[in-house]
């Protein structure tokens, strides 16, 4: 009986100890197993052939669709015979397929970067879009507005009574956007043109090879570290990525720079919150309302201040004039001049400003740093105003900036992409976090009822003994 009881005493005292060892070493594992992660994250985001992060940035990746909304001029005549105020009604979405050709010339450098050209392309997607690329709808006459803004308007007004031009204009979608010959100008004009066969960079991103947290960082555009456009050593700084990708580790109070040639400056996103994307968790980042803010309220946008005229003294919000990027007399708003003057919305009617509709975002995986979705909004705009000297413009009554198009690139995660990134990285973390709950919790358990098997035993004894 002595015998046998010393036998289970030793076996409780034993099983304790092991729970006891399982238990401390699952919790050992927590902080090596988060080492673990980080080196295999670091590892994986790195811009090199055989690492996940190169296989998704090679790649055309998720599809990604440019839809347009173009307005329609209600009162083209009352416009130009009464200075009546543009009543505008919202056509569309016409809806394009973009970005589905992988980047070329990929080149990579001694200097931990890698360049690559960007190629523009798109595909108009019918069965994704509210009408038809021949639809028509009468918008601004982008040649007057051009030699409104950029000429002498005496020499203005010969030229459009010359062509018999006028203020507005009846042509189609495909003309608005990619472009038709001009019969003032004698020459292509569009909103968007040219944009198919052509290229947007060369990029030079930093792999991340020898610093993960510079990774995809832009060290040079068009072959040059800074941009040449706003006078200013502040604006002309390229701040961050392209926005496809940030390095891992996300700080949700720290805010992501990106570049974006579209508006030829660099902008931040601030942390919205966290969505959940087909079972993955994103932090949600989004433009502030302070991105095209006046100076007066966002003292940082002065440089990015050059047209006196149109943001009246530079108090006006809600505009960029990209004339000295783009060449033409072009001003981009958010859609519908969202977080725009109050003016903006009194010199044109039908519009109707929405931050759910009308915002940019990014939808960033926090641990890789990955952009799994966005979704990029802007306005193209073009201004106009009161002229003597050309007379279809003699009844207009103030300064208009004219709403053209409107458009949403967007793109969301596919289901391939999903499962690849879930069993290529999450699948790893989630095994390892079974293991480590499954020795606390086993450990731990053992240890307890080892521990009661003792106390249980110690108490026969006395009773034994007495």
């Amino acid at each position: 009986m002595g015998c046998s009881c010393c036998s289970t005493r030793c076996w409780l005292i034993t099983g304790s100890v092991a729970g006891a060892v399982a238990c401390l070493l699952g919790v050992i594992l927590i902080p090596v197993g988060n080492t673990v992660i980080e080196d295999t994250v670091k590892k994986e985001a790195v811009l090199e052939e055989g690492t996940t992060a190169y296989e998704n940035w090679i790649s055309a990746g998720a599809p990604v669709y440019r839809q347009f909304w173009l307005f329609d001029v209600q009162n083209p005549e009352e416009v130009l015979a009464n200075g009546s105020i543009p009543q505008l009604q919202q056509r569309g979405p016409y809806t394009y397929r973009t970005r589905y050709i992988p980047k070329q010339n990929i080149t990579f450098s001694e200097n931990h970067t890698v360049s690559f050209m960007l190629p523009a392309e798109a595909v108009f997607e019918p069965s994704q879009s509210q009408g038809l690329e021949e639809d028509e709808v009468t918008s601004l006459n982008l040649a007057v507005a051009g030699v409104y803004n950029l000429i002498d308007h005496a020499w203005a007004n010969m030229f459009i009574e010359g062509s018999k031009s006028s203020l507005f204009q009846r042509r189609t979608v495909r003309e608005m956007l990619w472009g038709y010959t001009d019969p003032m100008l004698k020459q292509t004009l569009g909103v968007f043109h040219p944009y198919n066969n052509t290229y947007d960079g060369p990029y030079g991103v930093f792999t991340g090879k020898d610093d993960i947290t510079r990774v995809s960082m832009i060290d040079t555009w068009q072959n040059q570290p800074t941009v040449p456009y706003w006078n200013d050593p502040y604006c002309n700084m390229i701040n961050g990525t392209d926005g496809s990708s940030f390095p891992p580790f996300l700080d949700k109070k720290k805010a992501l720079y990106f570049f974006s040639s579209d508006i030829c400056r660099s902008v931040s996103a601030d942390y919205e919150g966290s969505v959940d994307l087909k079972g993955i968790t994103v932090y949600r980042y989004m433009l502030p309302e302070q991105t095209f803010a006046s100076p007066l309220v966002n003292p940082d946008n002065k440089c990015y201040c050059t047209n006196y005229e149109a943001t009246k003294n530079c108090t006006m919000a809600g505009v960029l004039d990209i004339k000295t990027c783009k060449g033409s007399p072009v001003f981009i708003s958010l859609p519908h001049f969202l977080h725009g003057s109050p003016d903006l919305l009194d010199t044109v009617h039908g519009l109707n400003p929405n931050p759910e509709e009308h915002s940019t975002y990014l939808d960033v995986e926090p641990i890789t740093g990955f952009t799994l979705g966005f979704a990029k909004r802007l306005q193209i705009n073009m201004m106009y105003g009161p002229s003597k000297e050309i007379k279809i413009l003699n009844k207009v009554k103030e300064n208009t900036m004219f709403p053209i198009v409107w458009l949403n690139e967007s793109a969301v995660l596919d289901d391939q992409t999903a499962d690849r990134i879930k069993s290529e990285l999450f699948a790893r973390m989630e095994t390892l976090e079974v293991v480590q709950i499954s020795l606390i919790v086993i450990g731990a358990v053992v240890f307890v009822l080892c521990l009661i098997g003792i106390c249980i035993q110690e108490r026969r004894r006395r009773k034994i003994i007495a």
